[in-house]
């Protein structure tokens, strides 16, 4: 497995398990076999509600817990400081965990303009020994530069919708040039038009891969770490198959060009909601 080293010094696989929209009841065999898979970053988040069966699957696994990274999210109606603090603990103990690899900010909901308080909160909990690395989900270039002025540590990423229909170019550049990495959410476009594109089509007949295969691999040769979602488990076995070929330079410019703005889920700026 492939890491990446953010700022801090943590390294994180580029390649992780997301479990958004996976329901309790599948949640715990789901996380299971993308362990026995191979998965070790595993990302959750409080309004999903499946950090207990997260948290049953590691405690199942005979994967040391140090050899797993774990990821999960502050919710848009527990920001500000205390509240943070608070959501965290109980997140942790849904988890069964002493400590959570990364914690993020889900939504920035600038309306409320407390997404800034609620940061300052996550590097308390990471010099308390609680978190090891902190960032953002779904934050815009003026939302991150206002955490970088107003704050202490930069974020180690931020976690945005991102596939070849939703590139994210200038927001890539912008967390490039400040030593924040990309994090792909909805990688494969939640199933969407992308799989049927014809050029990733042609590329996946190309190399014997399928569309979601040349999509996973793109996004890593693309520097961005990316947490596919699946909870069947020859598409989770899949999905994790991507390490024994590569996109030609040619290949990886043909998906580039696909990029056109499309967006499944919402605006940052506009996602207000609690």
């Amino acid at each position: 497995m492939k890491t990446v080293q953010l700022h801090d010094k943590v390294d994180m696989p580029q390649l992780g398990f997301g479990v958004w929209q996976v329901e309790e009841k599948d949640a715990e065999p789901a996380v299971s076999k993308a362990i026995q898979t191979g998965y070790r970053s595993i990302d959750t988040a409080a309004i999903y509600g499946n950090e207990r069966q997260v948290g049953e699957a590691i405690a199942n696994s005979d994967v040391p817990r140090e050899e797993l990274f774990i990821t999960t999210k502050v919710w848009n109606t527990d920001q500000g400081y205390d509240n943070t603090l608070k959501a965290f603990d109980v997140s942790l103990e849904k988890l069964g965990l002493d400590y959570v690899d990364m914690y993020l900010i889900h939504w920035p909901t600038p309306d409320f303009d407390d997404y800034v308080e609620t940061y300052k909160a996550l590097e308390q909990l990471q010099k308390d020994g609680k978190v090891k690395a902190i960032g953002v989900c779904n934050f815009n270039i003026d939302h991150l530069q206002r955490l970088l002025d107003e704050c202490d540590v930069k974020p180690a990423v931020n976690q945005v919708e991102c596939h070849p229909y939703l590139a994210q170019n200038k927001l890539k550049d912008f967390c490039r040039k400040n030593g924040i990495l990309l994090e792909a959410w909805s990688p494969l476009m939640q199933g969407g038009d992308v799989l049927k594109d014809d050029v990733v089509q042609a590329i996946a007949l190309e190399h014997s891969k399928t569309s979601a295969q040349v999509i996973i691999r793109w996004h890593l040769q693309n520097g961005t770490i990316v947490i596919p979602k699946s909870i069947t488990p020859s598409r989770i076995e899949e999905n994790f198959d991507v390490f024994d070929f590569e996109l030609s330079n040619e290949e990886m410019n043909q998906i580039n060009e696909l990029d056109r703005g499309e967006r499944k889920g919402p605006e940052p700026s506009e996602m207000n909601v609690r």
